[in-house]
This record gives C-alpha cells, sequence and structure tokens, in this order.
C-alpha cells in the first residue's frame, strides 16, 4: 500500500483518484458539498446501554476500554464506508441510461451523498484510529464492487438495470437506514454524532425506490409477475444483511455499548428487555415489518383485480443464517421436493435470463411515469452533465 494517506487532504487526492478510476465524473455533482458533519447533540454525552451505561460516551478512540472494543469499531465504520463506495460502483453506469431527468437526478444524488457518507467514515477511521485506520480508509477506495471484493456480497451483485436500481433503493437502501439507525446510539461519539445527518440523507434514498415502483405500476408496462421476482432478488438479499442468527458479534457490540437495536432509545423509555441472544434476529424482524407495510402501500396503486404483491418470509432464499442455502417457498414453509424440483421453483419466483431479455424490449417502451423536476433539483446541476 504505497499511497497510504498520513493526512486528510492526502486521502481525499486518493478520493480523487477513485473517481477517475470508477468512472464518476465529479461535475455530476452539480452543488451538492461533500463534507464531514456531525449532529453532536442527537449524539447524547451518555452511554446508554450495555455494560458502561451511565458514563460518559468516549469521544477519543484512546477512551475506549479495551482494543478488541476498538476493533470492532473500526470494523463496523469500514464495513459501513465500503457499502456506500461499493454502491456508487454498483449504480454509476446507470446514469447514461436514466429513463427521466427526474430520475437522473435522483441516481447522481444519492450517489452524491453515498459518496459523502463514505467521507464521513473515512475520516472517523483517519482521524481517531492512527495508522490502523488510515489502512482501512485507504482500502475503501481500492476494493471494488466490480472486480467482486467488496466486503458484503450484496454490494457485488451487478445492477444492470433501473428495475434493479429501484428494488435496491427500496430495500436495501432501507437495510442501511437500519444499520444507521442501531450506530445512532452508538458510546463513541463521534460515530454517534455522524449517524444524524446520513440518516437525513438515506430518506431520499428510500424514497426514491418506493416512488420509482410506484411509477412503473402505474405505467403498466412491466408485468407484474416480473416485477415480483425482482423484489423477491432483493428482498432476500437485504434479508441476508442482517448478519447471522444468535450473532455473537451482535451480543458483544450490544455488551460494549457500541451499536445498539433499532429504536433503542423507545425500547429503554418503553423498559423492553434486550435479548442479546438475537439482535440480528430482532433488527431483521423490525425491517420485514416495515418493507411488509410499504408493499401495501404499493398495491393500493394496481389495478383493480390485479393479483396482490408481496413480501418474501424471512427463509426465502437466503445464503446467511438458519435458513442458509435451505430450500423454501416464498411464503416461508419447506419445500419438500428434490434440488431439481426447487431449482424448477426458483424460475418462477427469481429472475431468469429471459427476463432480462424481455426487460430491454419493455426499457423501450414508455415503461415508467415521468416526474418533473423541481426548480431547486434543476439549478443544483446534479446529475446534468452526466
Amino acid at each position: 500500500m504505497d499511497n497510504l494517506p498520513n493526512t486528510w487532504e492526502e486521502w481525499i487526492s486518493n478520493f480523487e483518484d477513485w473517481q477517475g478510476r470508477v468512472g464518476f465524473d465529479p461535475s455530476w455533482l452539480g452543488d451538492f458539498e461533500l463534507s464531514v458533519l456531525f449532529d453532536w447533540e442527537r449524539a447524547g454525552d451518555v452511554i446508554e446501554f450495555g455494560d458502561y451505561q451511565g458514563r460518559a460516551k468516549w469521544e477519543r478512540a484512546l477512551q475506549v476500554p479495551h482494543q478488541s472494543m476498538r476493533d470492532a469499531l473500526i470494523t463496523m465504520i469500514t464495513v459501513q464506508g465500503d457499502t456506500e463506495f461499493a454502491s456508487v460502483e454498483q449504480q454509476r453506469h446507470l446514469l447514461a441510461s436514466a429513463p427521466t431527468d427526474y430520475d437522473r437526478y435522483a441516481a447522481a444524488r444519492i450517489m452524491a451523498e453515498e459518496q459523502r457518507h463514505g467521507w464521513q467514515m473515512a475520516y472517523l477511521l483517519m482521524t481517531y484510529f492512527g495508522q490502523q485506520g488510515r489502512r482501512e480508509a485507504q482500502k475503501l477506495l481500492e476494493r471494488n464492487a466490480q472486480d467482486g471484493d467488496r466486503l458484503l456480497g450484496a454490494f457485488n451483485r451487478p445492477m444492470p438495470h433501473w428495475l434493479d436500481f429501484f428494488c435496491y433503493t427500496m430495500f436495501v437502501d432501507r437495510d442501511g437506514k437500519f444499520q444507521l439507525g442501531m450506530l445512532s446510539t452508538s458510546a463513541f461519539k463521534p460515530l454517534a454524532a455522524s449517524m444524524g445527518p446520513m440518516l437525513k440523507e438515506e430518506s431520499f434514498h428510500l424514497g426514491t425506490g418506493s416512488n420509482g415502483l410506484r411509477r412503473i405500476i402505474k405505467a403498466g408496462v412491466i408485468p407484474l409477475d416480473m416485477l415480483q421476482r425482482y423484489i423477491n432478488k432483493w428482498v432476500s438479499t437485504a434479508h441476508d444483511l442482517f448478519g447471522v442468527d444468535a450473532s455473537s458479534s451482535a451480543h458483544w457490540a450490544y455488551v460494549w455499548g457500541i451499536k445498539g437495536r433499532w429504536d433503542e432509545r423507545k425500547k429503554l423509555d418503553a423498559g423492553i428487555e434486550v435479548d442479546k441472544e438475537i439482535l440480528n434476529e430482532e433488527s431483521r424482524g423490525h425491517y420485514h415489518d416495515e418493507i411488509v407495510g410499504e408493499v401495501k402501500k404499493l398495491c393500493g396503486y394496481l389495478p383493480e383485480g390485479s393479483p396482490q404483491l408481496y413480501v418474501p418470509h424471512e427463509n426465502f432464499n437466503r445464503d446467511i443464517g438458519a435458513t442458509k442455502g435451505e430450500k423454501y417457498y416464498v411464503d416461508g414453509t419447506k419445500f419438500e421436493g428434490t434440488d431439481e424440483d426447487y431449482a424448477e421453483y426458483l424460475t418462477t419466483v427469481l429472475p431468469i435470463p429471459q427476463d432480462e431479455i424481455d426487460l430491454k424490449e419493455l426499457f423501450k417502451q414508455e415503461w415508467i411515469a415521468n416526474k418533473p423536476m423541481s426548480t431547486r433539483q434543476i439549478e443544483s446541476g446534479i446529475g446534468a452533465s452526466a
């Protein structure tokens, strides 16, 4: 690693090199400013849960009591930053095929905000964690989703078209909201203070996904059974992102106070006891309930008499967790047939090569309802030159 940065300015120079390598033109940012933002008030001053509850939150890495805890923080920050840069690598090529000017703006803004979030995580690593942090901050710029070496599998998956993009922002970015929320009460104050601004920006990503899927339904060009297959693909991917069941890492992160539950403060106020053995399962359950509600909203735009869209069960198509690699129907019941039978079943509930072929023709039509840009969005210049 010959170009290990020693200062934040050196890391920014390396970041600009990364933009060039992945083909992201800085002019596409328009008036968006890449910056480091904190909400110190929202972060709070006192550790809120775990064995150190009631003590002052740690403002420097050396205040963190043990090296194992510092290592866990570095890992969490690194993984979060890795997903942000990976998303840009996955999505950048879509700007050239945006179905509307608004969608080009929306995708460019999402990529701008993802880069800012990556900046934020790199800043924490560079500023608070010494040479180990500088090394990890540089690695954020060296791994690449196109090479398949990003840290989480979902962020190495190809995203060839806009139907994938809208499902991704609806379902995978929503996992991101939950992860940020669980870090927002961290005992490491700079990490907790980073989450408020990131969560505000993340809400636009989720809105882009739900709005895009709603406009697809309104246009009536993409067959609903095809749309359902792509929903199934990305929901099962998002379920995996909550991690393994009975996670010891999640257990210790809670004991140490560095990563809480979803809605930790509300649960503490309500006196809801924590079960540290099922923390990933609990957060995945909250996520699942939320997306069930979101898909029900989408169903309100379906033509009368149409089959309803649904969210596949948490057991279905899992690569991580208790049902990893096992055969389940989309409703969560066990599939009792042979592997060959199951492979045939999956062709009815997950995208198949013919879907990709058919989509190329469907995308030549008015496959998504138009959405006009606001004056502010036009004036921002975000994505305008892409």
